[in-house]
Order: C-alpha cells, then structure tokens, then sequence
C-alpha cells in the first residue's frame, strides 16, 4: 500500500471510499473521496480498489450526484425564467428590453484541495462568481480576517474535513473539543460575523462531516453540517451556495427545498431563515459584463 491508493475499510464494509494521505507505521491517514471525512484506519483493515468506478460504494453515491446535478440545472433554468417573466412585469418592461443579472458571489475556504477544485468547476459550470482557496482549516480565520474586505463577498462557504473524534462518550457529543475541527471551524465564523453581523447581508455556510451543528449556528452561520452528525457530500455546501447565489435578494432561501435537496439531506445540512442574494438591473451595460463584476 502506497500514498494515493483508493481504500475501503473492511471493518465497515466499504462504504466509503478513501485515498490514503499518509502512512504511520500500521497506521493509515485518510481522506474520503465523495464525502468530507478524514479518518484514520489499521493497514490491515484496508483494501486497494483497483476500479473504483465499479465499487459499490462509489456507484451509489454518483448516481446521487449525478441525480442532485440535472436536479440543480433544471431548477436553475425554471427559476431564471421565472425571474426574467417578474422582471419583465414588475418594471412594466417590454420582452425586448435588456436587462442583467448579478448573483450573489461567494468566498469558498476549502481544507481539502481535490474538492476544492471540484467545487469551483461546479460554480464556473453554474455561473455563479466565486473565488476560492485551499487552506488548513486552523487558518481559516486568519485568511478571512484578511480576504473579506477584498473581496466583499454576499456569500462565504467554510468547509473542509470534521469528524467526531473516536472512543467519545455519548455525553460529549455536544463539546467542541470532541471534533477535529469545529472549534476551527466555529472560530471563522465568528471572524465572519464580526465584519458583517446581519445574516442576510452575509450568508455563511460552514461544516463538514459530523461537524457541530448547534455550535456553527450559535457562531452565526446560516446553514451548517450535520444535525444527525453524518457524513455530508464533499459538494453540499456548493449547492447551498448556489441556491442562495441565484435566489432573489427579496425572498427567502425555501429551507425544505434546498435542504431536501442536498445529497446528504435534512440529517447532514440544517439552516435558518434567510434572503436570496440575486439582483437584476438594467440598462444591460455596453462594456462586456461579467459575473461578480457588480
């Protein structure tokens, strides 16, 4: 077994398919392919999958995604349309008339580099501006200390790998200590909150597998991972991003939908209230307009 190999842990099954990340004696570091997990597993509790497309594992959960992705665009082109069609009658404009769109723009702090650029793939493919950044996530709140005021984003995802740490009792469950990164977590949103306190004038999203539901919200994020403590998909917090990017700054975010929605569900993503991030304006300007320059 060698850095890079995809894994399953047989002591589990193989439910989740791994890529090993370091080797500790007869100790393995790894990351999860599909969902935001970092474990650690016995050597000998692993098998190499040399075909991971075939893994069942791995089937299962593209098939979600691939479910979740058609899900996303189809909403994404009804809801532009039903837009324009407002637009059009609350301005009292003619269908000829020009105007433009400006979706939210988002700020995506990632502690894993391979989803990261998955997640920023995601974005460009659904046309919502955003910059993103690999970082640890115990620097996270130092790098938005820093990228906030330069970026001025309406929309700030916080996300990397969590987990609850092992042989916890069940009464710890609700201590932040009990998690690998939460407090990290929980500590950017709060630098998050500090620059802009109204939930509506910046969303936040943060989490990632297992991470403390209750303690994110209370630092004063929107939506966060997990209240059932599970594995989230390495792209839900994308596409709660998305939802907010392209949902009209005077409505609310529908909770039901875009939870639901999610591929790990109402058990991996939960959330509060919140306005859409979405505008449209016109004249459509004569320069070349892109996505975010607004």
């Amino acid at each position: 077994m060698k850095l890079g190999d995809l894994v399953v842990r047989n002591s589990y099954g193989g439910d989740v398919l791994f890529r090993v990340e370091a080797l500790r004696q007869a100790t393995a570091v790894l990351k999860g392919t599909d969902y935001r997990l970092l474990a650690d597993a016995p050597v000998g509790d692993l098998s190499v999958v040399p075909h991971p497309d075939k893994a069942p594992a791995t089937q299962q959960v593209r098939v979600k995604v691939s479910a979740t992705m058609q899900r996303m665009v189809q909403e994404q082109l009804r809801q532009q349309q039903t837009q324009r069609n407002d637009v059009i009658q609350r301005h009292g404009l003619q269908r000829d008339q020009a105007f433009f769109e400006v979706p939210g723009r988002v700020l995506h702090l990632d502690g894993d580099g391979n989803y990261m650029k998955k997640s920023m793939q995601l974005y460009e493919q659904m046309r919502v501006p955003a910059h993103g950044l690999y970082a640890n996530e115990a620097q996270m709140p130092e790098i938005l200390q820093r990228l906030l005021p330069q970026i001025r984003p309406d929309i700030v995802v916080i996300t990397g790998h969590d987990g609850v740490l092992k042989h916890r009792p069940k009464e710890e469950l609700y201590q932040l200590s009990s998690y690998k990164n939460s407090q990290n977590f929980v500590n950017a949103v709060r630098v998050a909150r500090d620059y802009e306190k109204s939930r509506d004038g910046l969303i936040v999203i943060a989490g990632a597998c297992q991470s403390h539901f209750e303690a994110l919200l209370q630092a004063g994020s929107n939506f966060a991972s997990s209240p059932g403590r599970i594995l989230i998909h390495a792209l839900d917090p994308v596409y709660i991003a998305i939802k907010a990017s392209y949902t009209p700054m005077r409505e609310t975010i529908n909770l039901a939908e875009v939870i639901q929605g999610t591929i790990s569900g109402v058990d991996g993503v939960g959330g509060i209230e919140t306005l859409g991030r979405h505008r449209v304006g016109m004249p459509k300007p004569r320069t070349p307009y892109t996505p975010g320059m607004f």
